[in-house]
Formats: C-alpha cells, structure tokens, sequence
C-alpha cells in the first residue's frame, strides 16, 4: 500500500473528555478546557485540532465526547457529520471511548487506519505534526500500532515516556514515507526527577503524548486479548449503531464497561508483543494542563509582566506578574506580587502562583467532597 493509499483510508478520532480539573474555575464540568481558547488565539482547542488534522482526512472525522457537550462540540466543528459524533452519557477512561470509535469504524470498513489525537493539546508547528502523522499512518498500513512521540525539551515528571528501539525496516529498507519509524522498546511510567534527567539525556526516550495510529482490525484485536469483557461491550454497542436499537443497547452496555485508559488495555501489551512503533515529533506540544501552562503559552508582551487574557478583562498591575484569566468587568488590581494566578469568573474566584498551579486539581476535591458541586 502506497503512502496515499494509506491517508486515503486514514480516519481522524478526536476523543474530548475530562474536566481539566487544574484550570479550574475557568474550565467545568459544563464547559471543559478543550471548548475554550486557552492560547489567545481566538479558537478553541478543539478547533485548532480540527483543523490540524483536516487536511489529512478531509471529512472523516470522528468526536467521541459527553453527551452535555453536543451543541458546543456541534457549533465548534459545524462540518462534522451527524454519525460521527459519539456521545458518552457517562466518561469511562480512554479505552473505551477510543475502542468504541475503533469499532464503529470497523463496521464501516474493516481496513480503515484511525488516527486518536486529544482534543485539548496545543501544537506547533502544524506542518511538522502533519508530516509526523503522515509517517504514522504509513507505518501503520504495515501492520503496526503507531504512537507519536515528543522530543522532549526538559526532564518533565509529569509525562510517561516512551524507549526508542531500533529503526523499521520492511525488506532490509526504511518504511516508504515513514524513514523516521522506530520499533518501541518500552513504554516507561512517569519518573522521578533523576530518572527523567537520565532518560532526557540518553536521547533514547520520547514523551507519551497519548497519540495513536492505528488500523482499526488490530487495535480491536489487541482490545479482544487484553480486555475481552471491554471488547465484547463495544462490539455489541457497535452492531446496533445506527439501528433504531443503538439507544437501548448504548443504555444497557455502556454503564458496565470497566474504565482503563488506552495506554493499559492496548499499547502497553501490543508493545510487549511487538507491534507497536513511534515515530518521534519534532513539534512544541502542550497539553496545557496546569495554569502555569497558560502562562508560558502566553508570553506576557514586551515591556510588561503580566499575561492577561478575557475580553472583558480590566487589569491594573504594578511590579507584578504572572497570569490573570478574567470572564467578569471587574477590575483586578495586583501590586507588588510575583508569579501569580488570578482566575476571576462570576461564581468562583481562584488565587494562586504559578508554582503551586498543580495544586489545583486538590481545591476542586475538596470541594466536591463539601458538596459544593454547584461550582464545579
């Protein structure tokens, strides 16, 4: 299969889940970080991975995602047709809203290469990242499960990583239009500080960034031998998508499925089988996951401190810096602090420094645990 017949068959499933507990106040259960433009750009996230991945795949697209988040997801990506929009009624981990893509689209046609990217990353440059999926989906027409890894640019505690093995080859030569493709040697939980620092060092090991590519048979096969009981649910809800009993069947299977992420249920052990590869990305990625993110993202401007970002926003600062993200006409007013966090939204206001930004997620625990979901 040449490299265009391999993107001819190529399909695109964005999964945007998760709350983004660490950018609380700003993102929600209702409103979650993927439907917000955390770049000043003027786009949301889901839309910037949209349109990264549409001029590889046209209109074949897939949204797995909540079912409160319908018409947001709808106006962000208003091309994206109908059928490809699948809705959970309640999250259970990556593998099964992956998995549930992966055999939609096995029924549609069994030799499709589907691509999983998050909604909520921030990549750049586009046209790197493209080449790095163009590799990919090459690699994968081979017979491979495909992960694009991160170069990485610091010894980061925050990321699994991922060994580098030796270079694919097919027939003594490198994988047409896939020269970069490298077996995975291991798949590495995140480390502790030295360890990472090794690990950068060694220039061996990449970022786990959670990106896969894969034909749709052997991710599913995978899925089969590792979680039989996740495999067998999908499946059935599968069979009956698009029927007048997909409604029934989605209601009575999917509340069952054992929660486990992707990572788990079918590239670590496809990787001890051998049949996994990565390609390594040379593009700056993000995953934005904390308000530290936002700032670095957001390079204050020349001759300032302070990154401001709101179109309401009214900030005065005087030897200040650090973030403020504003949804109120409230002014906000900081002197004399340094690398602070102000989230200011009509219901909850968050005070914090970019050092301690992580600690978030451990605010909005406690406060569900007071039953202050109202907020959340």
């Amino acid at each position: 299969m040449t490299s265009q017949e391999s993107l001819d068959k190529f399909y695109t499933v964005i999964p945007a889940g998760g709350v983004g507990t660490r950018l609380w106040p700003l993102s929600r259960a209702s409103a979650p970080k993927f439907l917000h433009d955390l770049t000043g750009s003027g786009t949301t996230l889901i839309r910037s991975t949209y349109e990264r991945l549409a001029p590889l795949t046209g209109p074949r697209v897939m949204v797995v995602t909540g079912e409160s988040h319908r018409e947001a997801v709808r106006v962000q990506i208003p091309e994206l047709d109908e059928n490809d929009l699948v809705l959970e009624s309640e999250p259970k981990d990556s593998a099964a809203a992956i998995g549930l893509a992966a055999a939609i689209l096995h029924r549609r046609d069994p030799e499709i290469i589907m691509g999983s990217f998050a909604a909520d990353q921030v990549i750049a440059p586009v046209e790197i990242f493209q080449q790095a999926v163009r590799e990919a989906v090459a690699t994968a027409a081979t017979g491979r499960i495909v992960t694009i890894g991160i170069t990485p640019t610091h010894p980061s505690t925050g990321f699994g990583y991922i060994r580098k093995g030796a270079t694919l080859e097919v027939d003594g030569a490198p994988i047409e239009g896939a020269p970069h493709a490298r077996d995975v040697a291991e798949f590495v939980e995140k480390p502790g500080q030295e360890l990472a620092e090794k690990y950068v060092d060694s220039g061996e090991y990449l970022w786990n960034a959670g990106m896969f590519v894969a034909p749709v048979a052997l991710l599913l096969d995978h899925l089969a031998r590792a979680e039989p009981a996740l495999y067998a649910g999908l499946t059935e809800i599968a069979a009956a998508w698009g029927t007048p009993e997909q409604a029934a069947v989605t209601a009575r299977v999917w509340p069952e499925l054992p929660k486990i992420a992707i990572d788990y249920a079918v590239a670590e052990p496809a990787a001890a089988a051998g049949d996994v590869a990565v390609i390594p990305g040379n593009f700056t990625w993000d995953d934005v996951g904390d308000f530290a993110a936002i700032a670095r993202l957001n390079p204050a401007r020349e001759q300032e401190s302070m990154t401001v970002l709101g179109e309401k926003a009214r900030v005065y600062s005087d030897q200040s810096s650090g973030v403020v993200v504003s949804d109120t006409q409230r002014v906000v007013a900081l002197i004399g602090v340094e690398n602070i966090v102000v989230v200011d939204t009509p219901d909850a206001l968050l005070v914090t420094t970019t050092d301690h930004a992580q600690s978030v997620k451990q605010a909005v625990e406690a406060l569900r645990a007071q039953g202050e979901s109202d907020v959340l």
